[in-house]
């Protein structure tokens, strides 16, 4: 065995027992499983009726052809059907296309390597339904029957535990949870026919074969697929069906069980990850919304106070102004209340929903788009308004925010109880006036060939310091850091006329030092950086936000805003450089990066500077 070989085993070992060793063996017995071709056994005995799926008007006139669908697929790539579309071929790419001929256990395996799945399960996540439900719902003529004529091409096209789209058990609760929404919205709970009855039994069956492997992933897996255990057993249940009343108290009982798992006591969740927080808060939301309409019996207080952790970190994080958050962390595109419409980067309908639902109060006291859709979910908008959120230290998640005359600053720090997705330690993002000027790189694409794997989740493209050339943590795997940091010191926030500051550091296993210091003024963000113990040089990033950038000196500046660094040991490099960053799955664009180089060790101090 070759000397890298043997280090990358030694880290790999030394990571294994962090990510839980019953995990490990979940996800292992699963492998096994799928090896000796266990579940390629596993058939549906559920039989699906060739009737409606959901009620249609018995006035309807006109044909289901002539109107369109449109979705925005990862919040931006928008498509327009007058038919079905080919479910095993990707919107974004002609011709490229899967066969769904295959059984699901064999599909991975035979995926091409220039195919991202989630191109092709995109479509197959139901996110139409509910948006056809509110046509549906609205009176427009003819809807109902292109929402039927759709689910049974789809359910004919994809025969159950056949092909790519039944691969993934996740995947399937998210059908779950759309067709929820969709029996929501049109009122067809209780008198749901034995159509829409039946596919839903189907996914139950589909979901609950792998369920220990979901909770293996110890993510946002598990807790979708908990809750369309419990929203699909508790459907069937109500419509007579009493054999699936073990789906509906497993998934009431893994809810209670994983939540607290997945969400720290302040709130932080333990996937690193905006879009992954507002993934679990979406589906507690909607997990509410089914209980009270089908007037089940309340989950624990406990329960219940860690969802409202979860939705005041979330709150934390949005621009009030934009509904927008820093891309902090893996952003895979899901958003399970994409019907409302509000934009995939507006988080203000999930926090005001879970806020509606679980604190009793309204986040945002305006009038918006985000409000409408409580409505439509049955969910009446609270009153009383909540206090907007102010600067606080996230200690469990490893956040530092400042927050001070419409200025928002996030500090990250590591605190990694669960595997980090992004080797992002000390990266600051700031906000102005509802402006996103430092900004994270985002995620772009996890089937990405390896330079653009390496670019997003590493190092590189996060507003920190980079060592040697090399990430903060050593990549063991595509999806898997090991030598997880951990911070050295965290100071506590401090606040005086003048502004408010906080900071953090840590030490990596190579011996390099990085401290950083965070002051936020009413005109200018100020960020001492003490780094040592590297070998050559320690670069400098600032990922600066739209605009013609240009070198003065010390500084760098766009007209608006300057930016300034200065330095105790001489500066090697002072460039402006193109980077990339990924504000939408699979899609990316240039972004001007300052860079600052020295190889000494010494102190950076950066100052960013605004018109106030």
């Amino acid at each position: 065995m070759s000397v890298g070989k043997q280090k990358r085993l030694g880290i790999l070992i030394r990571t294994i027992p962090k990510l839980g060793l019953m995990n490990v063996l979940r996800v292992a017995w699963y492998r096994v499983q799928l090896k000796i071709g266990v579940f390629q056994m596993m058939r549906s005995s559920t039989a699906i009726p060739e009737t409606s799926f959901f009620k249609e008007c018995t006035v309807e006139v006109g044909r289901a052809s002539s109107i369109q669908v449109t979705q925005e697929l990862f919040g931006w790539f928008k498509v327009t059907f007058c038919s079905p579309p080919d479910w095993g071929e990707s919107p974004f790419y002609y011709g490229r296309r899967v066969s769904l001929e295959l059984d699901w256990t064999e599909s991975f395996a035979k995926l091409s390597s220039d195919i991202d799945v989630k191109e092709i399960w995109e479509l197959s996540r139901f996110y139409w339904v509910p948006k056809l439900a509110l046509r549906v719902a609205s009176g427009e003529q003819g809807v109902a029957r292109v929402l039927n004529e759709w689910l049974g091409n789809w359910i004919q096209v994809n025969p159950p535990c056949c092909g790519l789209n039944w691969a993934c058990g996740q995947e399937a609760s998210l059908r779950v949870i759309s067709l929820a929404q969709a029996a929501v919205i049109t009122e067809d709970i209780v008198t749901a026919n034995a159509t829409l009855l039946s596919l839903v039994r189907i996914h139950l069956e589909r979901i609950a074969a792998t369920i220990q492997y979901a909770i293996g992933q110890n993510n946002n897996h598990a807790t979708s697929e908990a809750a369309a255990l419990f929203i699909g057993g508790s459907w069937l249940v109500r419509a007579g069906r009493k054999e699936a009343r073990h789906w509906e108290q497993e998934g009431r009982r893994l809810l209670e069980k994983l939540l607290p798992q997945l969400i720290e006591d302040d709130g932080s969740s333990v996937q690193y990850s905006v879009n992954y927080q507002r993934v679990v808060l979406d589906t507690v939301s909607m997990v509410e919304v089914w209980r009270r309409h089908i007037d089940a019996d309340e989950f624990s207080s406990a329960w219940r106070w860690r969802v409202v952790t979860a939705a005041r970190w979330l709150q934390a994080m949005v621009d009030p102004i934009t509904g927008d958050a820093p891309n902090l962390g893996a952003n895979d595109g899901a958003y399970l209340l994409s019907f409302a419409g509000t934009g995939y980067r507006d988080f203000r309908l999930s926090v005001q929903l879970a806020f509606a639902l679980f604190v009793g109060k309204r986040a945002y006291g305006l009038d918006g788009e985000w409000n409408r859709p409580l409505s439509w979910l049955g969910v009446p908008l609270p009153k009383e308004v909540e206090s907007p959120p102010m600067s606080r230290l996230f200690d469990q998640g490893g956040y530092v925010f400042l927050r001070r005359s419409g200025c928002m600053v996030l500090l990250r720090y590591p605190r990694f109880r669960y595997r980090p997705s992004h080797a992002d330690a000390l990266h600051v993002d700031l906000w102005v006036g509802g402006v996103n000027h430092l900004r994270d790189a985002g995620t772009y694409s996890y089937n990405a060939d390896v330079r653009w794997l390496n670019y997003f989740s590493g190092t590189e493209s996060h507003n920190t310091i980079q060592f040697d050339g090399r990430d903060q943590m050593p990549r063991v795997s595509r999806f898997l850091f090991g030598d997880w940091l951990r911070a050295s010191h965290v100071l506590p926030l401090q606040e005086n006329a003048d502004g408010i500051e906080g900071g953090a550091g840590y030490r990596d296993r190579n011996g390099a030092v990085h401290s950083r210091n965070v002051f936020l003024r009413n005109d200018a963000l100020v960020v001492r950086d003490e780094v040592a113990g590297f070998t050559q040089k320690a670069v400098l990033r600032w990922r600066l936000g739209p605009g013609e950038w240009r070198i003065e000196g010390k500084s760098v500046t766009n007209g608006e805003q300057v930016l300034t660094v200065e330095s105790d040991v001489p500066v090697e490099r002072f460039v402006l450089t193109n980077g990339w960053e990924s504000r939408f799955y699979l899609q990316k664009e240039e972004v001007a990066v300052l860079e600052v180089e020295i190889r000494k060790p010494g102190t950076l101090t950066s100052s960013y500077c605004w018109r106030s």
